[in-house]
């Protein structure tokens, strides 16, 4: 039997639990690749994460347990792009963690961006996985879920 997990908007009183799921996220990440790929600071996220969802430039789905605990959360920002037709959602982080895994919280998580999406008239979603292969399950999580292969590599240039 699945534990009842509820998938709520979050707010910003919200930031500093979740703040620390992106912490585990990232942290993940980088020990699977071997890379120090990210700068995370607790303080400076959950400050950008607050002002942010109070702006409303963000959007952040969170998973909670029977509890009220945070146990994962799907965010996303707004783009626009001529190749999308008009606005998009950009699904920034997905983060369960990992004794919920395999569990349908990151379907469940997807399935309320979609309603999201479809709210705030977006033509599609898109997301980045992390580098693969040391991220296949992932890649493979997101062709379950119907994304398909859109080509090429994600980029950055720092500023």
């Amino acid at each position: 039997m699945t534990a009842l997990i509820l998938i709520e908007p979050a707010k910003p009183e919200d930031a500093h639990e979740l703040a620390v799921l992106v912490g585990e996220l990232l942290g993940e990440i980088m020990q699977a690749t071997g890379l120090a790929a990210f700068n995370f600071d607790l303080a400076g996220t959950t400050a950008r994460l607050k002002d942010w969802l109070e702006e409303g430039k963000y959007f952040v789905l969170a998973a909670r347990d029977a509890r009220g605990s945070n146990i994962g959360f799907a965010a996303l920002a707004e783009s626009h792009a001529l190749y999308a037709e008009g606005a998009f959602g950009t699904l920034t982080e997905l983060y369960v963690k990992p004794s919920f895994r395999s569990q349908g919280t990151g379907s469940r998580l997807l399935a309320a961006a979609d309603e999201l999406a479809r709210a705030r008239g977006w033509k599609r979603l898109e997301v980045t996985t992390p580098p693969l292969p040391q991220f296949d399950k992932t890649l493979a999580f997101y062709q379950r879920e119907g994304f398909t292969i859109a080509g090429g590599r994600k980029l950055k240039r720092a500023l």
